[in-house]
């Protein structure tokens, strides 16, 4: 683990702004103020950049401008797989550019995302580091499964998928989303490392490429892609009749190509369908060609050209894999789906959208379940938890609501490493939150849940602790310890298989916070609950300054 300290996602100003924008959200939603909100997608092929008016009265957004720089990020070093310094630098110049439009059009909310070619990079937690303090833009790393999500999303915002479940394609320069999904949610989410940036780089050394060749990348796309199309194929019901739409990049350039093959060309692409045939006809006069004879065709730009014939073997493969024989275009992805993930996040979205709200409230339900954490006494924890954090503002932390649905989260999975080790549980809750799977929580929020379960029992941290390095920032460090030490002292009222029924009343006076137990029942004896919090008080002394005072009334 390198010493370099990791990049800083979010400061002060930037939560603030969040717990204004929750705040205000009733005002928004009964007013007219439009709200300009942009999303840039670092990817492997290109970095793309959408401003989009949100208007809260109506539920809807309108994209303003949407811009692309085929920046290549994923030409990495073949010897260490490092982002390569002339790689870094385009993506930089271009965010530079992006950050300028953003701000011409006075964006509120500027949302940046980095996918596949940042995750796999060694560097690339370190170039997040670099965009940072360089441009001052807070970059989300975000996990294969919730890129697919958000493509699910922002598919879902142009398309109305009416009563039959769609395979949803999305290949990208690194990696290929496929999902199954319904008007009501995602059944499935897959990411596969496989992508054309990918296969162009480690498979095509000359072109027009052989049989031979050709042959071993169909194989190859088939063994990578298998799990995926296992996963997707298991969860269509035999009353099923699935629909496919595929997006994005790749996507949008075999449709161009074979568009212009019409007498009437269509003027938009979003929705034009194509068959797996066409597919296969245009495959067969891609791979006769050399990289100059496709930059030539006026359908698709000159970088593009460069990788459609892995990018396009990829979509017919995953066509005959399906045994789909058409798909639907869509122009909307991974960017609208971020300005959609927003709205949710702030109440601006109804209708079929309903169930998506609820997204990281479910996901941490779905591992509870998943690692057979007891969930009387999880959301017994919680509501603690909750309880002592509404009430200690200025005392225990200085959150202003950022870290609330962390703390949550962190409470309903903190014992989840029991059944591994009852000793250094929270260790084990550690390692299985931080690599199970959060969606709707971005990189970041993901390894600052993981680690409020990690330090909410013995020692405090330390800097060779790993669930210390990986955080993103001081200011994320300082959060992670307020919310461990509530969900420290929560965990302690929890001591008993049945707790006795009791209230709490929290108050700050001088130098100490005092916490007072009430026993609902006059038969409940509380001197367990009272000892237990009591111990916490080194602790609580050491982070704040302040003594515990424990009083018990009944």
């Amino acid at each position: 683990m390198s010493e370099v300290e990791p990049f800083h996602r979010e400061g002060p100003d930037t939560i603030s702004q969040e717990y204004r924008f929750l705040k205000k959200n009733q005002e928004l939603r009964a007013g007219s103020h439009l709200i300009q909100v942009a999303a840039i997608d670092i990817g492997t092929n290109s970095t793309h950049l959408l401003i989009a008016s949100v208007d809260p009265s109506l539920h809807t957004f309108n994209v303003d401008l949407a811009e692309k720089s085929t920046t290549r990020l994923g030409e990495c070093d073949l010897d260490t797989g490092n982002l390569s310094e002339v790689s870094m630098q385009r993506v930089l110049d271009v965010l530079k550019r992006f950050k300028e439009l953003a701000d011409s059009h006075q964006v509120e909310q500027l949302i940046v995302t980095a996918t596949s070619a940042v995750r796999e990079a060694p560097n690339g937690l370190f170039f997040l580091k670099r965009i940072d303090d360089e441009l001052n833009l807070a970059v989300d790393l975000i996990s294969g499964a919730e890129e697919a999500r958000l493509i699910y999303l922002g598919v879902l915002s142009g398309k109305s998928f009416g009563e039959r479940p769609h395979f949803l394609l999305d290949i990208g320069g690194g990696s290929t989303e496929l999902i199954l999904a319904d008007e009501i949610d995602a059944r499935a989410l897959t990411s596969t490392r496989v992508g054309a940036v990918r296969l162009q780089r480690d498979f095509i050394k000359e072109e027009p490429i052989s049989i031979n060749r050709r042959k071993f990348l169909k194989t190859f796309i088939q063994g990578s892609m298998e799990p995926a199309i296992d996963k997707v194929l298991s969860r269509v019901n035999s009353e099923d009749s699935p629909v496919m739409v595929a997006t994005s990049g790749t996507a949008m350039a075999i449709g161009s190509l074979i568009a212009a093959e019409e007498e009437h060309p269509p003027v938009k692409l979003h929705g034009y369908s194509l068959s797996v045939n066409q597919v296969e006809r245009l495959i067969e006069k891609l791979v006769e060609m050399t990289p100059e004879d496709r930059r030539s065709l006026a359908a698709i730009n000159d970088r593009r050209a460069e990788i459609i014939v892995p990018g396009a073997l990829i979509l017919h493969t995953t066509m005959k894999m399906l045994g789909v024989k058409e798909l639907t275009l869509s122009e909307r992805a991974l960017r609208e789906g971020l300005i959609v993930d927003w709205m949710l996040r702030r109440g601006l979205l109804e209708d079929r959208f309903n169930f998506q709200r609820s997204i990281r409230n479910r996901t941490v339900l779905h591992q509870v379940k998943r690692f057979r954490v007891n969930t009387v006494r999880a959301e017994r924890v919680a509501k603690h938890a909750m309880s002592i954090y509404d009430n200690t503002f200025g005392a225990l932390h200085d959150d202003k609501g950022f870290g609330r649905e962390l703390l949550w989260a962190a409470s309903m999975l903190h014992s989840c490493g029991l059944h591994i080790n009852r000793t250094a549980y929270h260790k084990h809750s550690w390692y299985l939150i931080r690599h199970g799977e959060l969606l709707g929580y971005s990189h970041r929020e993901h390894l600052m849940v993981a680690g409020i379960a990690r330090y909410h029992r013995k020692s405090l941290p330390k800097k060779r602790h790993e669930a210390w390095q990986v955080l993103a920032s001081k200011s994320d460090r300082k959060l992670v310890l307020e919310m461990s030490l509530i969900l420290r002292l929560s965990v302690a009222l929890d001591l008993r298989p049945e707790p006795a029924a009791i209230d709490i009343n929290i108050n700050k006076m001088k130098q100490k916070i005092i916490i007072q137990l009430i026993a609902k029942a006059e038969s409940n004896d509380l001197g367990l609950e009272q000892w237990n919090l009591a111990s916490c008080n080194p602790i609580v002394k050491e982070l704040t300054g302040l003594e515990l005072d424990i009083q018990v009334k009944t």
